[in-house]
């Protein structure tokens, strides 16, 4: 029987079956070498060039062409669908760091499930990548070099409260709230740093800031690598 675990030593990328741009796949590639698919993306990847090394998910998305061309070991149905397939890679696959594209820019349910993933799963490092933004958990400690002036968006799923450096407008004795007070198009100085007292809250910052993103969730564990051989 096929185990439901997939442990990485280095990052790697998840490919969504949402909107996904030309340059997506190369780009996460480049940082995140490793490719997963989350069902009906195995068919973007494929179409790219990219033979996934796994992929994941209820399969009812993924069509018998492509499922034929993807060898029966790379293959890891998960039959049950009370989640999503991203929440099936997040609980699945253990790694140093995601880089998720085609997970954003799609459908909005789509979007709002993939951040009720990102949430359900604080122990997991993974940045939804978009056409021109960047959303991820906070860790307890964000440490972020930014470009001064760079938007910085701060969305809570729960209501929490921290502290911060380096914001235009700090959050320290703010309590922030989906239903309350959030803390969207605020603003860097430059290096930001962030403290939550509770897990919960979503960062949202420039896709031109995803080398920094890297670095900051996943210090030592990311560098420019060769992408995969197209299959």
């Amino acid at each position: 029987m096929k185990t439901q675990v997939k442990q990485f030593a280095t990052p790697v990328t998840l490919v969504g079956g949402g909107a996904l741009g030309p340059d997506d796949l190369e780009t996460a590639l480049a940082l995140a070498p490793g490719l997963i698919a989350a069902d009906g993306g195995a068919g973007a990847a494929l179409s790219a060039g990219y033979m996934p090394d796994a992929v994941i998910g209820d399969f009812d998305s993924l069509s018998h062409d492509d499922r034929d061309r993807i060898p029966s070991e790379r293959l890891f149905p998960i039959a049950e669908q009370e989640s999503t397939d991203f929440d099936k890679i997040m609980r699945s696959v253990a790694a140093p760091l995601m880089l998720a594209v085609g997970f954003l820019g799609a459908r909005v349910d789509h979007q709002l499930g993939a951040f009720n993933t990102l949430v359900r799963h604080p122990g997991q490092s993974c940045v939804l990548v978009g056409p021109r933004e960047l959303v991820f958990h906070a860790p307890p400690r964000l440490a972020l070099e930014l470009e001064p002036g760079a938007v910085v968006s701060l969305f809570p799923m729960c209501r929490l409260t921290g502290r911060s450096q380096g914001l235009e407008w700090p959050i320290d004795g703010l309590e922030l709230a989906p239903d309350g007070r959030v803390g969207t198009s605020n603003r860097a100085l430059g290096a930001v740093r962030i403290e939550t007292d509770a897990p919960g809250l979503l960062v949202i910052v420039p896709r031109t800031a995803l080398a920094a993103v890297t670095r900051a969730l996943a210090p030592g564990a990311v560098s420019p690598a060769p992408s995969p051989a197209r299959a």
